[in-house]
């Protein structure tokens, strides 16, 4: 299915979405092939379902498209106006000449950590930063967002960096990246993407702290993992806070009630994933002892969502893309709260596309339950450099 439409006697748009809910693999990218079709393409930016069968997409997406292609699997998939869908593949086309598309692959995650070398983007960087951002997706479940994010942000100099952790619809047992033809794990793909279109990078989150604190007296920063809070096992404590018991801990109530960090003035969210039989705690992003965590309030998320995306469109004028990259969290909260027929219908109003992630990735950070990503509007900025 089309979100976009174009006329034949109108113009061409720079960038089209598409999104297809076929089963199969192979009729879902031929639809979205077709959905594509009428321009010299710079590039393919796609989000898939865990549920296709990897080999079969690799092998259409191949057939059909010649242009750079890079993707990733994902905990749900995001496009208007159908808004949020499942067991789905969603594509932005981006055409030739107002976009350029040039992807980087680091094929090893850990190796890639062993040895940071800058110099993997110079090709894309040397030529000034003006008119470019970098859209990055990477394994979420390497757990090494952090210190990757770190090194790449650093890399890039001025050029903004948003990007999202892929997922696998809740599984966590394992998520890919897709670059030129193959699926990897343990990967990420950063992709410069140069335009003398407006365009504005966005993060957002509808959280405030509130008065309740949680201390991190015990945890493993490199698997994610707090054994104690205040002192008492970290899930006990937590839900002794948050007024359930232990037992009833559950994905839908780390939606509702996640913990905030301040770091540098700024407070963000580090979402817990799972609580585990020792009555410890994963988290999507890293915690270290002594973190002092607030139990977060929110804002209506629908509400929040409507406001941020109108002042993009005031900001930038006639939109022709969000690019979001969305937290799996923010989903199953508007679900437990009943808002996720509003969350649809503010999206519908705009031309969204992307996915459901298992974090995000906003300058130098790796956060969790917010919705990160970049809006391109219509007027021309600047000329390519």
């Amino acid at each position: 299915m089309n979100a976009d439409t174009a006329t034949p006697s109108g113009p061409r748009p720079d960038l089209r979405r598409a999104y297809s809910q076929q089963t199969d693999a192979a009729q879902a990218v031929q639809e979205i092939a077709t959905a594509l079709q009428g321009g010299p393409l710079s590039g393919i930016l796609f989000f898939c379902s865990p549920h296709y069968s990897r080999e079969s997409l690799a092998a259409a997406f191949t057939k059909h498209f010649s242009c750079p292609t890079i993707g990733c699997t994902t905990a749900g998939e995001i496009c208007t106006p159908a808004g949020y869908i499942e067991h789905g593949l969603v594509a932005i086309g981006f055409y030739a000449p107002a976009f350029s598309i040039r992807p980087v692959l680091i094929p090893s995650l850990r190796r890639y950590l062993e040895n940071p070398d800058p110099s993997i983007f110079f090709p894309m960087t040397a030529t000034g930063t003006r008119g470019r951002f970098a859209w990055l997706l990477i394994d979420g479940m390497s757990l090494l967002e952090e210190r990757v994010v770190t090194h790449i942000h650093h890399a890039l100099g001025d050029i903004p960096l948003i990007g999202g952790s892929a997922g696998d619809g809740m599984s966590f047992k394992e998520t890919q990246v897709f670059h030129n033809g193959s699926f990897y794990d343990k990967a990420a793909v950063v992709t410069i993407i140069s335009t003398p279109l407006m365009f504005k990078p966005f993060q957002m989150q509808h959280f405030e702290p509130t008065d309740s604190k949680l201390v991190v007296t015990e945890s493993d920063v490199r698997q994610r993992v707090v054994y104690e809070i205040n002192g008492h096992p970290a899930a006990e404590e937590y839900a002794r806070a948050v007024g359930v018991p232990s037992d009833q801990l559950s994905p839908a109530v780390f939606a509702s009630h996640p913990v905030i960090l301040r770091i540098g003035g700024e407070h963000y969210v580090r979402s817990i994933q799972k609580a585990n039989p020792d009555q410890s705690l994963t988290f999507y992003c890293a915690i270290d002892n002594g973190a002092v965590l607030s139990l977060a309030a929110s804002r209506p998320l629908a509400q929040d969502v409507e406001k941020r995306f109108e002042q993009l469109r005031s900001d930038l004028g006639k939109l022709q893309l969000i690019l979001g990259c969305d937290c799996i969290l923010r989903r199953l909260e508007s679900e437990q709260h009943d808002q996720f027929a509003s969350i649809n219908q503010v999206l519908a109003e705009y031309p969204f596309a992307g996915f459901s992630t298992y974090g995000e990735q906003f300058g130098g950070q790796h956060m969790n339950h917010t919705l990160t990503g970049v809006a391109i509007g219509s007027r021309v900025e600047r000329a390519f450099q």
